[in-house]
């Protein structure tokens, strides 16, 4: 099957204060809304948004250690208060992205995501299917879910985008994130224009950690398990970039080269949108 999807990710550090509990960065949200909105409609391709928590959900997690599992009362009531709080984020960016003109659903992780010890392992599929089959933009995020181990856990966007990229014909996936790239090290702002498996063990040491509350564990391991993705699909690109610009996210969704790509080998190129979606 050709890969044709493009998954888009909107950081929780880009779109939220993350220092600042439950502080959206309103201004910067709408400025994207219209920069996404900008590209897709100049060009509708096959899309899905989703989402980081930022300020709002990871502070709440890291307060009832969610990540690691839900046993007691005062953890349960904890899951309920993360899965409110990540609603409210994901609410205001459905009503950015509905009032920059696009036909955006949500599709929250867990309304249907099953985890097996912290591992995403099932997700409801089909509904978001027929949303890309009638031109309608998925959006997703970073959630809770229930799990058979843990009782209850935290899937982030990036591992819900991974089980999207196994069972659906994902072409792409952009990060935009607050920062240009990938850095050589925190005191080198040098962006990588590529990082491959190959290059994993000499380029680990340098990335930095999260600034404030991060449960999913910040860029390393973002960088880590988007390098885990390519290896596994080679045909598929990752590009991490910064966001803060907002007309970089319509140059990425174009196809154009920003930040630092993640693929497969060294002699990976520009991968173009594959074709309008909706003839």
């Amino acid at each position: 099957m050709e890969r044709v999807i493009t998954l888009l990710k909107l950081g929780g550090s880009l779109i939220t204060e993350k220092t600042q509990a439950n502080t959206p960065r309103e201004a910067l949200l709408q400025a994207i809304a219209s920069a996404i909105s900008e590209a897709w409609n100049t060009q509708p391709l096959p899309l899905i948004i989703g989402h980081g928590s930022g300020s709002f959900g990871h502070a709440a997690a890291q307060r009832y250690g969610t990540r690691a599992g839900v046993h007691t009362p005062e953890q349960w009531r904890g899951f309920a208060e993360v899965s409110v709080i990540a609603a409210q984020l994901n609410r205001l960016v459905m009503d950015a992205l509905h009032k920059a003109g696009l036909p955006v659903i949500a599709f929250p992780p867990s309304a249907s995501a099953r985890c097996h010890d912290g591992r995403l392992v099932s997700l409801a599929l089909e509904p978001i299917q027929a949303a890309l089959a009638h031109g309608l933009i998925p959006v997703v995020m970073g959630d809770v879910a229930f799990d058979t181990v843990r009782g209850g856990t935290i899937v982030s966007t990036e591992e819900v985008f991974a089980y999207l990229v196994e069972h659906l014909p994902v072409a792409r996936v952009l990060l935009a994130g607050e920062t240009e790239g990938v850095y050589r090290a925190p005191d080198q702002p040098e962006v990588l224009s590529i990082i491959t498996p190959a290059d994993w063990s000499a380029v680990r040491q340098g990335i930095g950690h999260a600034r404030g509350a991060d449960v999913t564990g910040g860029m390393a391991a973002k960088v880590h398990a988007m390098l885990n993705l390519v290896q596994a699909h080679p045909t598929v690109t990752v590009r991490i970039f910064g966001g803060r610009n907002a007309p970089t996210i319509a140059r990425a969704l174009r196809g154009e080269p920003v930040g630092t790509l993640i693929a497969a080998t060294d002699d990976a190129r520009l991968t173009p949108p594959a074709g309008p979606l909706y003839a």
